[in-house]
């Protein structure tokens, strides 16, 4: 079974590593919370067609291993995350926005992203013999006829 998706005219795997925290990394994803940061995530990205490989919200900070479409950027995906999980948190939990260091952000300004996918030496091999698994393909291809 290949690890790659097929759409009607690509052929992909677009897979990330995302890691996100709290406004000054408060300890504040426990409980309830979590829970609804879980559900919000999963909801979003079910949204966007994004498959989630793995999700691991901690105490201060959230793991996302997740499948995304390569019309869609890293940037908008995070965006959308970040947002709208802020939006509800705040309309589910009002005491969170009593809080007089939060303002309006629940999410710090950054976040950690990673690509997943071939090692650089499987990707830097199969560059350089390349040619010659076309050109064995193509004699196969005229043996056969």
């Amino acid at each position: 079974m290949s690890r790659f998706i097929k759409a009607s005219y690509i052929l992909w795997h677009c897979q990330y590593h995302l890691v996100r925290a709290p406004k000054y990394r408060f300890r504040i994803l426990n409980g309830p919370v979590g829970q609804e940061v879980y559900k919000c995530v999963m909801t979003f990205c079910q949204q966007l067609r994004c498959d989630v490989v793995e999700l691991n919200v901690q105490a201060d900070h959230v793991h996302l291993l997740v499948k995304i479409l390569p019309r869609l950027s890293i940037s908008e995906l995070m965006g959308v995350l970040k947002g709208r999980t802020a939006i509800r948190l705040f309309s589910v939990f009002p005491f969170l926005r009593k809080r007089p260091y939060w303002g309006n952000h629940f999410w710090s300004l950054g976040y950690c992203v990673d690509t997943v996918g071939l090692s650089s030496g499987m990707i830097q091999k199969y560059v350089k013999y390349q040619d010659k698994g076309e050109l064995r393909q193509e004699l196969l291809h005229l043996e056969s006829r």
